[in-house]
């Protein structure tokens, strides 16, 4: 249960704050260089993208994080992600994305890679254990991921091999009996031309609900497990090879849902949210010819999932006399292989080009269990047994071609164009319970073929060596796709492609001496035949009836602002900004032949700001504050209101300091133990009328802790 000494950090950080005078150590008092490595260039000064992008790198990560992905997420303009699951495991950018387990077969519309890996829609790996840099690229990113990117990219850097000896060693406690051990080894192997890290993480926690049911406070608790190795070998100058190998083992519990909206779970069927992946990847880069570079990455990935919860919210003494239980139960193991190979040209010429080919194949195998009892001693005739079953069996196989071209138009002028032409096949069959008309089970068996296409250009003035400005236009797609579970009326089974056209115009700026940075765009994206989800619940007797499912909706839009500010007035403070406004809508939605109203899309807050200041001491200390926070927003469609999200702030703090090769650092998470929702659903639950109400899941209360690590060598 959560400590009552909340008294012990705060102090600790006050304590650091008032002993030690803010003076930086360094004496830094310029912004280090950042760079972006997720687009079809090479690593490329965040300042010279025409496009909008966040890059959150190893000093902020350390800083404003602590141990997924999910704790940084409100640094990003308009960057959402949905509960449904322990860690979150689908992100939504610009109000795009999917938002829970029940969408059917893959078919992400936000690209998710570790290490060039493709991981998309299974973003519960997304530790952040020895990870170098995150980088955000928001638009559709068709020309860099295709059909997986059509509202933008996630990619997840680990750290490189360094070429000296080095290591790191890292223990971090905190309440709710959380506990971190870690380790990291790095250095060169000469004889081989090769460099070698080697990073391993151990995270455990009760995790923020108690069963009072069971009596346990570790049924939505955290068991992770973090594994990743890399090799670089370079035998010559223009030839270099990068290894990766990880193994991420989520192994949480679920047990998150109430029927009051408490951190009091009654659940006697406590779920699991686990998946463990495994992947590897070489990426190859030979510069030997003068006319061009090759490139050559591969990649191979293996998914175990398995994912259950109670139906019900309850047990047996909870709904007496009624008997009345329900779960479900799910088993995906998704595989996946890719290869992309790429020419470009390196004499740095007045055009620029680039060609390439990429493929990707990809296997997922699902079984969903829902079994389901209930029985009414008032009104037998209401007596009902399900035993939903659906087993289904995806292949698909993406082929894709592209080309890009870039160069200098004038002085002040720099223009790129480029265009993706991609093949998607699908083989789907599944055999599934008749939830409505008990009988024989249904089955069903598709091989679609979408053939896409998507691009981009843009257009940029050099104002001078800190300021450009930039427009773009860009078009991303996303294949057509099928739905999966118990019930689901024939005509929803499958949906079609979508597409979407992206302007953008933007201001980048470093001024002040390289002191502060400043990334502006505006956006207007134009979406046709919009993928969005809706559900129903068949039985209002069995919760498990509740299907959700995937529909086209003919138009929508989705415009905005994001901004981005960093700035170093002196060598004692960094400041930090961000700001997200957006605004979406559908339009031509058609439910039961009615036509309803337009409304914002789903997990599209209207905005989303973060500020962070950072004081920099004398030997090492540092005190950081984050405030972040975000705008309501609708949880599914059709949007009703007032079922909605409501806006709030959250409040971080960490200070720490550094003596040699010892650093400590203590934490505060959402200081004022603000409460707030990350998914909710509107159905019946509560028998024996199962009135049809609202039921949310809550994000992070107040935590804290402290770590301690100790480095030698030239690890960081």
């Amino acid at each position: 249960m959560k400590s009552q000494y909340l008294s012990v950090p705060v102090s600790a950080i006050l304590s650091l704050a008032a002993v030690h005078p803010a003076h930086a150590e360094d004496g830094a008092t310029q912004l280090p260089e950042v760079t972006v490595t997720a687009t079809l260039l090479k690593a490329t000064p965040l300042q010279d993208v025409p496009a909008s992008v966040t890059v959150l790198d190893s000093a902020t990560l350390r800083a404003a994080g602590q141990q997924h992905f999910e704790d940084v997420v409100g640094l990003v303009p308009n960057l959402n992600w949905s509960g449904d699951t322990n860690r979150p495991r689908y992100f939504q950018i610009r109000g795009i994305g999917e938002l829970d387990e029940y969408q059917g077969a893959p078919n992400p519309s936000v690209g998710f890679l570790v290490d060039g890996i493709d991981f998309s829609g299974l973003g519960s790996i997304g530790t952040l254990y020895d990870v170098d840099q995150v980088e955000v690229l928001r638009g559709p990113q068709s020309m860099r991921y295709g059909a997986n990117a059509l509202a933008g990219l996630i990619a997840v850097q680990s750290a490189e091999p360094q070429d000296e000896f080095g290591g790191r060693v890292d223990l971090e406690a905190g309440d709710y009996d959380m506990r971190s051990y870690g380790a990291v080894l790095t250095g060169p192997v000469t004889a081989l031309d090769s460099a070698f890290r080697l990073a391993v993480q151990q995270y455990q926690g009760d995790g923020y609900y108690h069963n009072a049911y069971l009596g346990r406070n570790a049924t939505d608790g955290y068991n992770e497990t973090t594994v990743r190795g890399k090799w670089r070998w370079q035998p010559a100058d223009d030839l270099r090879v990068d290894l990766t190998l990880l193994d991420i083992s989520i192994d949480d519990g679920y047990d998150a849902w109430t029927l009051d909206g408490s951190r009091t779970t009654q659940t006697d069927q406590p779920g699991v949210d686990r998946q463990d992946s495994t992947g590897g990847g070489a990426h190859i880069e030979y510069s030997g010819w003068k006319f061009a570079k090759l490139t050559v990455a591969v990649s191979a990935a293996d998914s175990r999932i398995r994912y259950s919860y109670d139906g019900d919210f309850g047990n047996p003494q909870l709904w007496a006399p009624y008997t009345y239980q329900y779960s479900e139960e799910q088993f995906r193991d998704r595989t996946t292989h890719s290869l992309e190979a790429r020419l470009e040209s390196q004499d740095g010429g007045v055009v620029n080009w680039l060609l390439g080919v990429y493929a990707l194949d990809l296997t997922e195998n699902l079984a969903d269990y829902t079994p389901g009892l209930y029985l009414d001693p008032y009104a037998p005739q209401n007596d009902s047994q399900t035993d939903g079953l659906t087993d289904s069996h995806f292949h698909s196989r993406n082929a894709a071609v592209f080309g890009d071209l870039d160069g200098v138009l004038a002085k002040h002028w720099r223009w790129s164009a480029g265009l993706r032409a991609e093949r998607r096949t699908a083989d789907y069959n599944d055999i599934t319970t008749d939830l409505v008309n008990p009988g024989p089970p249904l089955t069903h068996d598709f091989e679609p073929v979408n053939h896409l296409w998507g691009g981009n250009a843009s257009l940029e003035y050099v104002i001078d060596a800190g300021q450009s400005i930039y427009t773009s236009v860009g078009r991303g797609y996303k294949a057509g796709g099928f739905n999966l579970g118990p019930g689901l009326p024939a005509n929803q089974i499958q949906f079609n492609p979508e597409s979407d056209l992206d302007f953008e115009l933007g201001y980048k700026a470093e001024l002040d001496d390289h002191r502060l940075r400043v990334d502006t765009d505006v956006f207007y994206m134009k979406r046709k035949d919009l993928q969005l989800q809706t559900g129903e619940q068949l039985d209002p007797s069995n919760p498990d009836t509740f299907v959700l499912y995937n529909m086209n909706v003919p138009s929508g839009h989705n415009y905005g602002l994001e901004s981005e500010l960093t700035f170093i007035p002196d060598q004692v403070v960094e400041l930090g900004a961000s700001l997200g406004l957006l605004n979406t809508a559908y339009h031509g939605l058609m439910l039961d032949g009615v036509v309803q109203p337009d409304r914002a899309q789903p997990y599209a807050p209207s905005w989303q700001a973060s500020g962070s200041m950072t004081l920099h001491g004398s030997r090492g200390t540092f005190l950081r504050f984050d405030l972040t926070g975000r705008g309501s927003f609708y949880y599914d469609m059709p949007a009703l209101d007032p079922y909605a999200s409501h806006a709030y702030v959250l409040l971080n703090i960490k200070a720490g300091i550094k003596l040699g090769s010892w650093s400590a650092d203590v934490w505060v998470r959402n200081v004022t133990d603000r409460n707030y929702t990350v998914r909710g659903f509107y159905f019946g639950d509560v028998p024996p009328d199962f009135p049809n109400q609202q039921f949310t899941q809550l994000g992070d209360p107040r935590t804290f802790g402290a770590g301690i690590s100790y480095a030698f060598g030239s690890v960081h």
